[in-house]
């Protein structure tokens, strides 16, 4: 069975206005959130998500832009199945190495 390693906490310092502060302390207090840094983790989680969908729609974007469609051949399928089972292993034996 795997274990899952939970990702160590660091602590980060923040100086805030106290205008600032105040917000913080009313979303805390409505309970949205129990603590002052699982408020700032959630802020950090949303920009992450942001940011990963800004880079799929700008690939979106670039695949749209990169010319007329074509239908996928049998040879297409077959590289990318090659291709996915390459990375599989190269992760499999990633993992093994740790």
């Amino acid at each position: 069975m795997k274990t899952l390693t939970k990702n160590p906490m660091t602590s980060v310092n923040i100086s805030l206005p106290t205008n600032q502060r105040q917000f913080v302390e009313r979303k805390i207090s409505k309970g949205g959130y129990s603590t002052v840094s699982e408020y700032f983790r959630e802020l950090i989680r949303q920009d992450a998500q942001r940011e990963a969908e800004a880079r799929l729609e700008s690939l979106l974007l670039q695949a749209l832009e990169s010319g007329e469609p074509t239908p996928m051949t049998k040879k297409d399928w077959d590289d990318v199945r090659k291709e996915v089972r390459r990375r599989a292993e190269q992760r499999k034996r990633g993992k093994s190495k740790r």
